[in-house]
């Protein structure tokens, strides 16, 4: 049997070396186990945390080491990280256990060699403590450094969203993100529904916020509750909840959903039209067709009609929609407490995002009919693959106006007719909605 920390070693090198999303990983890995659940949350705390704190740790470490921690082998640079993470950042986790089982880690996962290093590096972490670079508190290059954010990173924000908003959002994305169950009205409600869940130990409380959800904790794997297997609900932030109350959905509405997987948006607005109507769920990709058709399935959505499609293609065979959700693939950097490792995606690479983004929102102009809706929306915080996007639209479809919407979270908005939200300011995911309209 494995212990812990070669779970968490073994998951945390899968990340680095297939960057591969954290959540998949440790989801896949914990089912593999035989941990107990005292364990597994040991893992999860291990590995969200090391990522979370990552250029921060590499920069403690980089103090005692002759060389750069990114020249070190994969196997070696992971035992190090998880032994800082547990010095620096993990109470309940003595000094003396964190500095030997790191070293034993080391002896048994091609580091060997390295073993009296891990001991030397982790004995220093220890006695000097949590260190900071001694330079402008306020600088990017700080900033950086202290909230595990790249440099790029910071300074976008900080120029786009302004230093305090930059420094909140970058201190969110080191938070344990909340569990919000959308309720399944078509099969049970809130009050119903919290009882279900207290019986597999769940603790809900109603979301003051937003109708028909509630705040889960103490959840383990949410898709092993009895509630959820029985559709009763699925998991939705409430920036994702306001997005489809954007899209204003109507019963007997035709609702293309263009960039579907894993279909939470589509659930949700099947469950706001009662299951009246036509939701058209596309992806490109048939293994994920086949993860909405089965979440429809197991919510009793009727109306969901998963289909293979490339977002970018126009299908004449498809027909005409009322309204549209362009919930386009993006950066996620609105999601980093989610998915930590989001945070170290190549910058270069995200600058072709907004090319593709473009063109699905123009593909799905041709499927709109006259004075339909389309809402554009991403999880990301990125005014290239957000604002930007839109008003370029907006600035070459003559026939297209925005429209203002959810008038209470538009007063935190960076650009009226559009909405930003923000860890922060919202209680949500950071995320990107704007709602554009075709003339009659």
């Amino acid at each position: 049997m494995k212990s812990a920390r070669q779970v968490a070693f073994e998951a945390l090198l899968k990340i680095h070396k297939d960057g591969a999303y954290s959540n998949l990983v440790v989801d896949s890995m914990l089912k593999e186990s035989d941990l107990d659940d005292r364990d597994k949350a040991f893992v999860s705390n291990l590995v969200y945390g090391s990522l979370d704190r990552l250029i921060l740790i590499d920069f403690n470490l980089s103090l005692y080491l002759n060389q750069p921690s990114k020249k070190l082998k994969p196997e070696l640079h992971t035992v190090l990280v998880l032994g800082a993470y547990q010095i620096l950042f993990m109470d309940k986790v003595p000094n003396h256990a964190a500095v030997s089982e790191s070293v034993q880690l080391a002896k048994v996962n091609k580091s060997a060699f390295a073993a009296s290093l891990v001991n030397a590096v982790l004995r220093r972490v220890a006695d000097n403590g949590l260190r900071y670079p001694e330079m402008d508190e306020r600088s990017t290059e700080f900033l950086a450094i202290k909230y595990s954010c790249p440099e790029w990173l910071m300074s976008m924000w900080v120029d786009a969203y302004g230093y305090e908003n930059a420094v909140e959002i970058a201190e969110r994305a080191l938070d344990a993100p909340p569990i919000i169950a959308r309720v399944n009205m078509l099969k049970t409600n809130p009050e119903d529904l919290m009882w279900k869940l207290a019986e597999d130990g769940v603790i809900a409380e109603k979301c003051e916020d937003m109708p028909n959800s509630l705040v889960l904790s103490n959840t383990g794997s949410v898709d092993n509750l009895s509630a959820y297997k029985e559709g009763l609900f699925h998991a939705q932030d409430k920036a994702s909840q306001y997005c489809c109350m954007a899209l204003n959905p109507k019963q007997g509405d035709v609702i293309f959903d263009m960039c579907s997987a894993p279909g939470g948006k589509a659930f949700t607005i099947a469950e706001m039209i009662e299951n009246k109507g036509l939701i058209k769920a596309f992806d490109i990709y048939q293994s994920r067709v086949d993860l909405i058709r089965r979440g429809a399935e197991r919510l009793g959505l009727s109306c969901i009609l998963s289909t293979l499609s490339d977002a970018t293609v126009y299908n004449e065979n498809f027909g005409k929609a009322d309204k549209i959700l362009c919930d386009v693939p993006c950066s996620g950097l609105g999601i980093i407490r989610r998915k930590p490792e989001i945070r170290y995606k190549n910058n270069v690479e995200l600058q072709q995002l907004p090319d593709i983004q473009y063109r699905i929102l123009c593909n799905a102009v041709r499927y709109l009919k006259p004075g339909g809706r389309i809402v554009y929306s991403t999880c990301t915080l990125n005014p290239a693959e957000n604002e930007n996007i839109c008003d370029k639209f907006l600035a070459e479809h003559s026939d297209f106006h925005k429209v203002s919407f959810l008038p209470q979270l538009q007063r935190y908005s960076d650009k009226d007719g559009y909405l930003t939200m923000m860890p922060h300011l919202h209680g949500t995911d950071g995320f990107f909605v704007a709602v554009l309209e075709k003339d009659i």
